[in-house]
């Protein structure tokens, strides 16, 4: 199977050094190589967030090597599903691609306590989406 068969998710944050980070991981993590994945922010951090680091870890998911990365036209093109973190991102639309706004509350600034409520939020929403386009069995 090529790389082009599998459904590809894009999540998007402004600084993408929190929330697009954790759901990129969960969605690496559960799907494995059944998904495509990618993560960007329209104003990327230096680094990913320390609580959200520490907060993954609880999880065993280790996203400490991970870099925040800059949001670009080919990454919306290259993916079949965007979805963005409910930080009002600006994302260029195209026809065909498939957009969901994740209203979540921002890690930024929050310590682990405050972390946790958002990681298992978007754990528990991420599994939603396997089973939705990458169920276990297609691969």
């Amino acid at each position: 199977m090529s790389d082009t068969a599998l459904p590809s998710v894009l999540f998007v944050c402004v600084h993408n050094a929190g929330r697009s980070q954790m759901a990129a991981a969960f969605l690496t993590h559960l799907a494995g190589d059944r998904v495509q994945v990618r993560s960007a922010g329209s104003a990327p951090a230096g680094s990913v967030n320390p609580a959200v680091v520490a907060a993954m870890a609880e999880v065993g998911i280790d996203v400490s090597a991970e870099v925040p990365k800059v949001l670009t036209v080919e990454a919306v093109q290259a993916s079949d599903v965007v979805i963005t973190m409910g930080c009002g991102d600006t994302c260029p639309v195209f026809p065909g691609k498939r957009y969901l706004d994740w209203q979540l509350p921002d890690p930024a600034g929050q310590g682990v306590e405050s972390v946790r409520p958002i990681r298992d939020d978007i754990e528990r929403r991420i599994r939603g989406l396997v089973d939705e386009i990458a169920p276990e069995g297609q691969a």
